[in-house]
């Protein structure tokens, strides 16, 4: 008889986007003549950057000739890449990082939910709310989750909740977890947090023994001069937290995939013996048996971003959406709305009308204004009562939305 990781059982039978996605469907085979603007699920709509698009074309030409062709790669990475994003994202900022702390793979999603894999399903998990459910769901997966109660939380997660009563700022967790999600800037409220509000979450993980799972995969919109584009900027982060990024969002690799995990080697762990465990180790451990390496093709393309015309053109993509941001979160304040994020960040956190639910909202949007959105309590439940939008499409869509919001709220 073969068993199941029952686990999986416990989990909501459909994945949020999935969701909005089904939804969003049986309207549109309902209504095909309607002119349905996304704004929700985070993807992108700006193509590649040219720079991007040269280095993929020669990837292809190399992989055509014998003499350069490339098969199996290193599944940490290719150096060219490597070397690349220490120089550029941590040296240039004033951060010491190795090679060999830096581990390519195919997106942030992946390793966020992969990395539980190198810790005990015996850690206590604490996470911020709202929340980007793959947090969530992989830990359920994993066995540390408990099970769901009523009100929507699981019961061996500790919540930290993110309102507008709080200023949006989680406080710092009283049952000591041993792993804590801290997302910044926040997916979905598009809020960030200081260095001196980052500092006290790094001193805490040193003062209690707790690892610090940092989700840095927007960092590149980061506009403010005392927002942190790596936890690492902070002193001490590097014995305490494992930070991950993307290129999905910055680059525009949502459908090529690529992003990168850095694991210090000065961090570690806990064995059932208490002796101390490199957690660099366990993930190179786990990398090479359960991972083959992010394509040559991908590497090469994202290698090229960081040459002097790639930063330029990957500014210009930012700055494209970040101005579809500004206009978004103009425009919702002007027609009544309270909001949030939109500065440092592609996301815009709206707070729902008075007496109107997030699903509420959402079919709402969707069946009066065919605007697509995400729902709040979709996140969490501290994300109930709100709704998140994204900066991710056309201009000429984005001026359309808002204009149709402006009429929802006469």
């Amino acid at each position: 008889m073969v068993r199941i990781n029952d686990n999986f059982i416990k989990l909501p039978s459909s994945y949020l986007f999935s969701e909005v996605a089904r939804k969003v469907k049986v309207f549109m085979e309902a209504h095909p003549e309607a002119e349905v603007i996304r704004m929700g699920i985070g993807d992108v709509t700006r193509p590649l950057c040219p720079i991007v698009t040269d280095a993929l074309h020669k990837a292809v030409d190399d992989e055509s000739r014998a003499q350069s062709f490339h098969g199996y790669g290193p599944e940490q990475g290719y150096e060219f890449l490597i070397s690349r994003i220490v120089e550029c994202d941590y040296r240039r900022r004033g951060i010491d990082i190795a090679n060999d702390e830096i581990f390519i793979s195919d997106g942030a999603k992946s390793d966020t939910g992969n990395i539980g894999d190198i810790l005990s399903t015996a850690n206590r998990v604490a996470v911020t709310d709202p929340v980007y459910p793959v947090y969530i769901d992989t830990n359920v997966m994993a066995g540390r989750a408990g099970s769901l109660m009523s009100d929507g939380r699981w019961s061996e997660i500790e919540y930290l909740p993110c309102t507008a009563e709080n200023g949006f700022s989680p406080d710092l967790p009283s049952e000591e977890p041993d792993m804590i999600y801290l997302c910044y800037p926040n997916n979905p409220t598009g809020t960030t947090l200081t260095r001196g509000e980052l500092a006290k979450w790094v001193r805490y993980c040193r003062e209690k023994g707790a690892l610090l799972l940092f989700d840095a995969a927007y960092e590149a919109f980061i506009r403010e001069d005392d927002v942190p584009h790596s936890i690492y900027e902070i002193e001490g982060a590097k014995d305490v937290a494992i930070e991950f990024r993307s290129f999905s969002k910055t680059a525009g690799f949502t459908g090529i995939r690529l992003g990168y995990t850095v694991v210090p080697k000065t961090l570690l762990g806990y064995g059932a013996d208490g002796e101390k465990v490199s957690l660099n180790q366990l993930w190179r451990r786990r990398q090479t048996t359960k991972f083959n390496g992010a394509s040559y093709l991908t590497q090469r393309g994202a290698e090229a971003l960081y040459s002097e015309d790639g930063q330029r053109q990957l500014r210009e993509t930012i700055d494209y959406y970040l101005g579809n941001a500004d206009i978004m979160r103009k425009s919702l304040l002007d027609a009544g709305y309270e909001c949030v994020g939109g500065v440092n960040s592609p996301y815009i956190w709206i707070r729902t009308p008075e007496g109107m639910t997030s699903w509420e909202f959402f079919d709402y949007l969707l069946e009066e204004f065919h605007i697509v959105g995400t729902p709040g309590s979709g996140f969490g439940p501290s994300g109930e009562g709100y709704f998140r939008l994204t900066a991710f499409n056309t201009r000429e869509n984005t001026i359309k939305a808002m204009a149709r919001l402006m009429e929802s709220n006469k």
